[in-house]
C-alpha cells in the first residue's frame, strides 16, 4: 500500500527501528525491493536520485513504483533522494511521490533554511513528506559530489534551529558516512547521533550506508537512526550477478535471462539489510 514517508518513519521512530530506502533506476530494482519487503513484511521506501530520474524518467519511475506499491500488502513510500533542482522536485510532487528530499546542505545555514522552508510549504500543502540535510556528507552519488576535506558533521545546536524553523519531517545528518564505495572502514560518531536524537526527538536519516559494518549499523539504529539509504550495495549485487551469468552463459542474449538472476541477487541483499535495520515483521495494514 502506498503511504507517506512520514507515516513510515514516524512508526519507526516510535518503535525503535530503521526503514531501508533503496535507490532504483529500472524495473528489476523496483521488483527486488517490493519482493524483499513482502517476504520480510517490512515497510520500505523506494527512492530515486535525480540521476536515476534523468535515466528512466520521472513518469516511468513513478508509474512502476506506484503500481507495485498499490498491489502489495506492506507500507511503501516513494521518495526523491537528494533533490537539489526545484523543477525536479515539482515534477515528483506532480507525479505521485509521497516523500521528497530537498538537499540545500551545500549552502550556509540560513540559506539552507530558506530553501528548505520553501519546499516544505509546497509539499505539505499536497500531503507529501519532506526530508532535508544538515552538514555535508562526503563522497559521490550521481551528480552530488562532496570532497572529503569539505565534509562537515552536523552540529546539534544548528540542527535544533533548522528543524524548528523549517518543520521538516525527518533530517539527514552527517556523522561519518560517505556516498559511494569506502576506501577504508567508516567511523561513525555515535555520540553525535545520540545527542541529536535527544535534542530533536524525530526520525533521523543515515546516508552513505552501503559498506558500513553491520555492527555499526545496528548501533546507529539503537541510537535513533530511522531511515537508512542503500544504493551501492544493490548496484554491486546487480553487477556481480550479471557478470557471473554472462561468463557462464556467453551465448545467451535474452535480457530477461541475463537480468533475472540480478534481480534475485538484489532481493537477497535487500532482505539482509531489512533484517539488519530491524524492520522485518514491522509492516502494518
Amino acid at each position: 500500500m502506498l503511504v507517506s514517508g512520514k507515516s513510515i518513519l514516524q512508526h519507526a521512530h516510535e518503535n525503535g527501528y530503521a526503514v531501508g530506502a533503496f535507490n532504483v533506476n529500472n524495473m528489476e530494482q523496483v521488483q527486488a525491493i517490493i519482493g524483499a519487503a513482502e517476504e520480510t513484511q517490512s515497510p520500505v521506501i523506494i527512492q530515486a536520485s535525480q540521476g536515476g530520474l534523468k535515466y528512466a524518467g520521472v513518469e516511468i519511475i513513478s508509474a512502476m513504483a506506484k503500481t507495485l506499491a498499490e498491489n502489495t500488502t506492506v507500507p511503501v513510500a516513494i521518495h526523491l533522494d537528494h533533490g537539489t533542482d526545484f523543477t525536479q522536485i515539482m515534477k515528483c510532487l506532480r507525479n505521485g511521490f509521497t516523500s521528497v528530499m530537498i538537499d540545500a546542505s551545500h549552502y550556509e545555514l540560513d540559506e539552507n533554511i530558506r530553501r528548505t522552508k520553501q519546499i516544505v510549504e509546497m509539499a505539505k500543502a499536497v500531503g507529501v513528506s519532506v526530508e532535508a540535510e544538515l552538514g555535508k556528507i562526503g563522497g559521490v552519488e550521481d551528480d552530488i559530489a562532496v570532497d572529503e576535506k569539505d565534509a562537515t558533521y552536523t552540529d546539534p545546536d544548528e540542527a535544533a534551529k533548522f528543524v524548528s524553523e523549517t518543520e521538516v519531517d525527518y533530517l539527514a545528518i552527517a556523522v561519518g558516512t560517505a556516498h559511494g564505495p569506502y576506501k577504508g572502514e567508516p567511523k561513525l560518531d555515535f555520540d553525535r547521533i545520540k545527542v541529536i536524537k535527544e535534542r530533536l526527538n524525530m526520525p533521523l536519516v543515515l546516508h552513505g550506508s552501503s559498506g558500513v559494518p553491520e555492527e555499526s549499523i545496528r548501533k546507529a539504529v539503537s541510537l535513533g537512526i530511522n531511515k537508512i539509504n542503500i544504493d551501492t550495495d544493490i548496484r554491486q549485487a546487480f553487477h556481480r550477478a550479471v557478470k557471473k551469468f554472462v561468463a557462464e552463459n556467453p551465448d545467451v542474449y535474452d535480457p530477461r535471462k541475463i537480468v533475472g538472476p540480478a534481480r534475485d541477487a538484489m532481493k537477497e541483499v535487500i532482505k539482509t539489510k531489512m533484517e539488519m535495520f530491524g524492520s522485518t515483521g514491522k509492516a502494518w495494514r
